[in-house]
């Protein structure tokens, strides 16, 4: 059996801490581990600034990926099209419209 703690230690004095902080200024997200009383003195040192702020929202970061076709696809791909008598080049990007007749020939 194995039993994993975490402790948390207060990144301001090396104390035990009890949350971590979340706080975003000038578009970075920070962290900060701290205990109960820095975390208090934190909240109420920008308490005069949050008061008199408008709330963003939750903004959230839309992460985008290029969807692949993958060498494997697009072997496969030149392949069919070789056999239909449809040119595409042996290197490189395949035309769009010849993957999609690939993909309606399935």
């Amino acid at each position: 059996m194995r039993k994993t703690i975490t402790t948390l230690i207060d990144d301001l004095d090396g104390a035990e801490a009890v949350e971590t902080v979340r706080f975003a200024l000038d578009g970075t997200t920070y962290e900060i581990d701290l205990s109960g009383e820095n975390a208090a003195a934190l909240r109420d040192a920008v308490a005069p600034y949050t008061a008199r702020a408008k709330t963003a929202g939750h903004q959230r970061r839309i992460r985008t990926t290029l969807r692949s076709a993958g060498p494997s696809r697009n072997a496969e791909i030149r392949a069919w099209a070789a056999s239909a008598d449809i040119a595409v080049p042996a290197r490189g990007r395949i035309p769009a419209p010849v993957a999609q007749a690939f993909d309606a020939a399935d």
